[in-house]
């Protein structure tokens, strides 16, 4: 009962995250007329509380000096602070330049880009379905570019700034608090120098009291879903994870076309109806793997406990002490 109520849990969290995620486009455009790059430097400065706030409450510390000891581990931090920080940055300047549509296929394609990344910087080996889904995503882009003249290079740079943040942070193996803590503190000092440079030249916008408390809550819309990702992440199996990420794209999109009205000519329905067939292919995949994987556990316990399984005594053939001593072997007894 109690693992059931912490997937029930798991999975809800999960839910509440990537609908968050989903929806952050709304919160953007409500801080103009800040821009893309004062409104990302609060971001970085304000998160960074957020998450010290958090820590302090879990005392979570011992960490920091593991991450310290380790000069290896803390350049892969700071590669992830810049991935990040582009695609933090790139995405919020798309939302305001009034693009959700185009960002959100950043985030279709995203499953994609990172896949081919694993194949080319890792060695991985796809399954053919993967292969098909990859070679079907890259069609798609190449229907958009030719659509719209140029690359969807929104898109592409949201898609591979944040597979790479990805790829990072596997490496770094920390957990998503401890991760966004290392980032932002390492973001900190060059955003909160931006800031003071904005100020100083008379044209940050953090003045009037409602506006500044907005800004200042680009750390509770950064940190939130993030926490509810990791309460999700250690109770619920990856599979269900990976189908529950693509909520989030799914309300960009209804957004970029229901809400912010934006353009949908034949050939952008063109290239998203080539990435969700692969994406379809792509889960199907997944989900065929995943059960083929536990039918194949299952079936190794089962021969494991077999094996262990004491043998039972098999009959005893009476033998009398005569024949025993004919032959000359020893009777107990005798």
């Amino acid at each position: 009962m109690k693992g059931t109520s912490e997937q029930r849990a798991g999975f809800l969290n999960g839910v509440a995250a990537y609908v968050l995620w989903g929806l952050v486009p709304m919160f953007w455009p409500l801080l103009k007329p800040s821009g893309a790059m004062e409104i990302l430097a609060h971001r970085m400065v304000w998160s960074l509380g957020v998450v010290l706030i958090a820590l302090l409450v879990m005392r979570r510390w011992a960490w920091i000096g593991e991450l310290v000891r380790a000069p290896r581990k803390l350049g892969l931090v700071a590669i992830a602070a810049v991935a990040i920080s582009v695609n933090w940055g790139g995405y919020i300047w798309a939302v305001n330049d009034g693009q959700v549509v185009e960002a959100s296929l950043g985030y279709f394609i995203n499953p994609l880009v990172t896949i081919a990344m694993g194949v080319l910087l890792l060695g991985e080996r796809l399954r053919p379905a993967q292969w098909a889904a990859v070679a079907t995503g890259a069609t798609a882009v190449v229907v958009l570019a030719v659509g719209y003249g140029k690359p969807p290079w929104i898109s592409l740079m949201l898609a591979f700034s944040f597979a790479t943040y990805g790829l990072v942070k596997k490496k770094v193996n920390l957990g998503g608090l401890e991760s966004l803590t290392a980032e932002t503190a390492l973001q900190f000092l060059p955003a909160l120098a931006y800031l003071l440079f904005l100020a100083g030249r008379g044209e940050s916008t953090f003045g009037p009291p409602a506006h500044g408390v907005l800004l200042a809550s680009t750390g509770l819309v950064t940190a939130i879903p993030l926490i509810l990702f990791g309460a999700a992440a250690i109770r619920v199996p990856l599979s269900t994870l990976g189908l529950l990420q693509y909520l989030t794209p799914v309300f960009q999109f209804g957004l970029g076309t229901l809400y912010f009205h934006e353009a949908m000519p034949p050939e952008r329905w063109a290239g998203f109806a080539l990435v969700w067939l692969a994406l379809t292919v792509l889960t199907w995949d997944a989900l065929r793997n995943a059960h083929r994987t536990r039918a194949r556990a299952a079936q190794l316990t089962a021969e494991a406990r077999e094996r262990e399984r004491p043998k039972e005594p098999g009959p005893v053939r009476e033998q009398t002490q005569e024949p025993a001593r004919e032959q000359g072997q020893q009777v107990p007894g005798a």
